[in-house]
């Protein structure tokens, strides 16, 4: 990476990043390569440290102007039925189809843009790219009004710490907008054969309780909630310690490493100043030409530019994964004084850590799957394509899954490979299940409910089976129901909408030949549709279907007179 004899790396990059251009940046960026374990200790790491961070930051502002102007687009394409004229449910499932990005991410970015749209000042400021969006998310809640001068000058002298200090100090209205994201933790219980049928049981007829969509984690906290609702059991000593104590020392430790690095660095006045990037202008937003004409348009018009800025932006991303990894990997943000990693992200690069430990997980994976970075680089398989084909592949599987990827649409893939996974998991003989941090108590007091209840000790998975039965038990007979066509289509179907990227459950059984067109009530002729997709994507003629369900349909998208539809899709 950076040892003895490799100065000039400094040079180059230093004499390259006044340009900003995402060729000088990466063409420095990219001499720059993780260093073997037994390299790490010849990296001069203060060095390393600038050098790295002299780049990132940069590429952090440019990813982040293309960010604003994305979710500005979003925006708009989320008003009214516009995302559904692409063929789309909406603004999640058009993400991560059609453009590449994570569902929740795309809906992150609309918010934060029609939030924007009430704050004209912030929203100002944060398009010249003087106020990254990290800070205008802590400044939200009370950044409205007469207020809002106030929080947007703010916003541009203070850290994210800070604001967020001053927005939580300023009663509950900030309090609110405060809450930090959820973290996650990996669960693992050895399952008998038994005990993992009836626990399989038990996650499918929670899955009709809480709709098809529901992950496994969701279904497995109702199954734990219904035992705990009928043998509640106090909290533990170890828990109250846990849940009281444990998150508020260290919340508060962090707090105070923050506080005192920001003083001590002086905000970090000795790393390369970064000028703001300004957001580039989102089509629509200002000069429209014709505005009477652009509502028929419009929603292909976005297509059009989304696509060109996500284009872009992937460019950036790739970047941010490859120094991200070097930063996160060699601990270089605490050379540059920070006190972790999450508040490197959130204060020199606007980032949030989730998105950049992500982007630096998949640098680390296309390293040790070289066909992946080539197919992600052509073109031929997404962000979110690359990031599931990377969490499932090794060395002599990534070729067949990038195949496989290409034939089907992201969210068929994901269940694809989620369905793979669990039945590796079940010949395992085990349970292993990533959970919110918050799911965690619910299954250790539904355990220890099982062994009280049973009077004796029972191994985790024994419980696991008792809670499991006890869910059956309590919900079968009320949510059995009498046998029709439309349930039996809706059964063959999964209980998912089959229109193609869709992610949300099936209400309704689609006629492919309307009954008034001579159709018949024959399972050939139907199919499971949202009711998005069902009453206005099809009715409304942006969505078209043809051929006998369920293995030969083919599906038009974004429907429109006198063009070709968005795209055309046949079913797998």
């Amino acid at each position: 990476m950076m040892g003895e004899g490799h100065s000039e790396l400094q040079v180059a990059s230093t004499e390259g990043s006044p340009a900003w251009t995402l060729d000088a940046l990466a063409h420095a960026a990219w001499q720059l390569e993780p260093p073997a374990p037994h390299e790490k200790k010849a990296v001069l790491r203060p060095e390393a440290a600038h050098l790295v961070d002299s780049l990132l930051a940069r590429v952090a502002r440019g990813r982040g102007a293309l960010d604003v102007a994305i979710g500005a687009a979003l925006a708009r394409l989320a008003e009214g039925d516009r995302v559904l004229q692409l063929g789309y449910s909406g603004i999640g499932d058009y993400a991560r189809e059609r453009l590449g990005m994570a569902g929740r991410t795309a809906q992150a970015m609309a918010r934060l843009a029609l939030e924007l749209r009430t704050r004209p000042l912030l929203s100002e400021a944060v398009h010249r790219g003087e106020v990254s969006a990290r800070k205008a998310q802590a400044v939200l809640p009370l950044a409205r009004g007469q207020d809002e001068e106030q929080w947007v000058a703010r916003a541009q002298t203070e850290t994210v710490r800070a604001l967020e200090a001053a927005v939580r100090a300023a009663g509950p209205a900030g309090a609110a907008g405060a809450a930090e994201e959820e973290g996650w933790e990996l669960i693992c219980v050895p399952l008998s054969t038994e005990s993992r049928a009836k626990l399989d049981q038990a996650l499918a007829l929670a899955g009709k309780l809480l709709g098809p969509g529901a992950p496994q984690w969701q279904r497995l906290e109702a199954i734990c909630q219904e035992y705990l609702a009928a043998h509640p059991v106090e909290p533990s000593e170890s828990e109250r310690e846990q849940v009281l104590r444990w998150p508020v020392s260290v919340a508060g430790w962090l707090e105070s490493a923050r506080e005192a690095l920001e003083e001590e660095t002086r905000r970090w006045a000795f790393l390369c100043p970064v000028e703001p990037v300004a957001a580039p202008m989102a089509l629509g937003e200002d000069g429209d030409a014709d505005p009477l004409r652009l509502p028929l348009r419009l929603p292909h018009h976005l297509d059009d530019e989304l696509r060109g800025l996500v284009a872009m932006r992937d460019g950036w991303d790739e970047l941010v994964g490859h120094l991200g990894l070097l930063v996160s990997m060699l601990g270089l943000w605490r050379n540059m004084g920070f006190a972790s990693f999450a508040h490197y992200c959130a204060e020199r690069l606007g980032m949030a850590a989730r998105t950049v430990e992500q982007r630096a997980w998949l640098e680390r994976r296309l390293y040790a799957l070289p066909p992946l970075r080539r197919a992600l680089r052509d073109g031929r398989v997404g962000y979110e394509k690359a990031r599931l084909v990377a969490a499932h592949a090794d060395d002599t599987t990534v070729e067949a899954l990038i195949e496989r990827a290409q034939g089907l649409t992201c969210i068929d893939l994901k269940r694809e490979l989620e369905a793979r996974e669990r039945a590796q998991m079940c010949a395992r003989g085990e349970l292993d299940l990533r959970v919110p941090r918050g799911v965690g108590p619910f299954l250790d007091a539904a355990v220890r409910a099982a062994r009280d209840a049973a009077g004796y000790w029972l191994s985790p998975g024994e419980c696991l089976a008792r809670i499991a039965e006890h869910f059956v038990e309590t919900w079968e007979e009320a949510l059995a129901e009498r046998s029709t066509r439309q349930k039996k289509v809706l059964a063959r179907d999964a209980g998912f909408c089959q229109v193609p990227g869709c992610s949300r459950a099936a209400v309704h059984a689609h006629h492919v030949i309307y009954r008034s067109r001579g159709g018949v009530d024959e399972e050939s002729n139907m199919v499971g549709l949202c009711a998005a997709h069902h009453l206005h994507g099809v009715h409304r003629g942006w969505v078209r279907v043809r051929g006998q369900a369920p293995e030969g349909l083919t599906w038009e998208l974004g429907v429109r007179p006198g063009a070709a539809p968005l795209a055309e899709v046949g079913v797998h």
